[in-house]
């Protein structure tokens, strides 16, 4: 019973720790990401995350400390898919251009991260990398200071709000399918039934039979590149607005 040699965590198995040893942080986190884009938030945990990597859930906790850490060590990770724009190459509006659908690529290939903001905290050099690399396209585009801070934050917002309409679909539908339920009837059956809500408000009526309007959560084509444009000219107005009039002088 008192066996001695190196404590272990509780209930770990002597045959298997020495997994642990071929087990890396980078390994265990890429198969977390894997699993959570598979499964989705309520899909992780350590004993599934084991089964990937084939080895004790318990030979984890060497490497992270619980499950929240692993979702913000996860979490980071996915921000250095996002291509930093070269600024010495590129105009501001093309930079932020590329680095706003590059983000909203990344967010709706991991629906759970946008999910993940409402209940875990964040930080971490992928996700560092990227804010500083925003902060300094709006500071090339005229920006400083706090107003830099500001248009960075209104394009990351609209951003995560786009990405946020599929993510909440993609985990609606898990939630639907679970015991044995039927999700595309049932949201079938919502569509239809908001149809008929729909028809009592002239607005809604003339666009029964859209595409927007016959799949659940959808939004008209192109809706982020018009946001995007939109919101990046009203920036490029406030800079314009800001500069000193050319006029040949002062009445």
């Amino acid at each position: 019973m008192g066996a001695s040699g190196p404590a272990r965590p509780c209930g770990s198995r002597p045959s298997r720790t020495g997994r642990r040893d071929t087990l890396t942080a980078e390994q265990i986190i890429r198969t977390a990401i894997e699993l959570l884009d598979a499964e989705g938030l309520d899909g992780l945990n350590m004993r599934s995350l084991g089964k990937r990597l084939e080895s004790a859930a318990t030979a984890v906790y060497w490497h992270v400390k619980n499950k929240d850490n692993l979702i913000r060590l996860a979490g980071d990770e996915v921000w250095n898919e996002i291509e930093l724009p070269d600024l010495d190459a590129l105009d501001w509006r093309t930079a932020a251009t590329t680095m706003a659908t590059g983000l909203h690529t990344m967010l709706t290939r991991h629906p759970w991260l946008g999910q993940a903001f409402a209940s875990h905290l964040f930080y971490g050099p992928g996700k560092a990398r990227h804010d500083d690399h925003s902060l300094a396209i709006y500071e090339m585009a005229g920006f400083a200071g706090a107003e830099a801070d500001q248009a960075a934050a209104t394009v990351f917002i609209f951003v995560l709000g786009s990405a946020l309409a599929a993510s909440a679909t993609i985990s609606l539908t898990r939630r639907l399918g679970r015991d044995g339920g039927n999700a595309e009837e049932l949201l079938r059956d919502t569509v239809a039934q908001a149809g008929e809500v729909a028809m009592q408000f002239p607005r809604l009526r003339s666009r029964i039979g859209t595409a927007a309007a016959s799949d659940y959560a959808a939004v008209p084509d192109n809706s982020f590149e018009f946001g995007l444009k939109t919101i990046l000219d009203g920036l490029e107005d406030r800079i314009a607005a800001s500069r000193p009039s050319s006029g040949h002088g002062a009445d």
